[in-house]
């Protein structure tokens, strides 16, 4: 594959990811929709990694932060601070003594007001892309 088609495939299993979100956050399922917009943050980063990296295969890593970093470009200092906030749901869907823990904390409120700078960094990242 080029870059470019590797670049395609991150924003598009992104995208399918994000329709996943919409699904569970009407659902109430707040835990996994959290997890899965972590999951298509993390999949925008990596189309980022590989359009700013020379190899095409970015690291397997879940960490936002850190592939943004390995791009050597600059992020609003705001969003990064977030990110590394937000890290914390790729853990939460992974492993059910984390999932248990936060169930309670994810009510709607907490996740919609979540979705706002969710929604924001991902519009940002796209914007990088093209």
């Amino acid at each position: 594959m080029t870059k470019s088609e590797h670049i395609e495939y991150w924003m598009k299993s992104s995208e399918e990811d994000w329709l996943s979100v919409s699904s569970l956050f009407q659902s109430g399922r707040y835990v996994h929709c959290l997890f899965f917009a972590h999951l298509a943050l993390e999949k925008l980063c990596k189309a980022l990694w590989v359009k700013f990296n020379e190899g095409n295969i970015p690291p397997k890593i879940h960490n936002l932060v850190k592939l943004l970093q390995q791009t050597n470009q600059k992020y609003n200092e705001e969003y990064l601070i977030f990110l590394e906030e937000f890290n914390d749901f790729q853990l939460e869907g992974r492993y059910p003594d984390y999932l248990f823990k936060i169930n309670k904390t994810c009510t709607f409120e907490y996740t919609t007001s979540i979705f706002v700078k969710v929604k924001e960094i991902k519009q940002c990242l796209i914007e990088k892309l093209q």
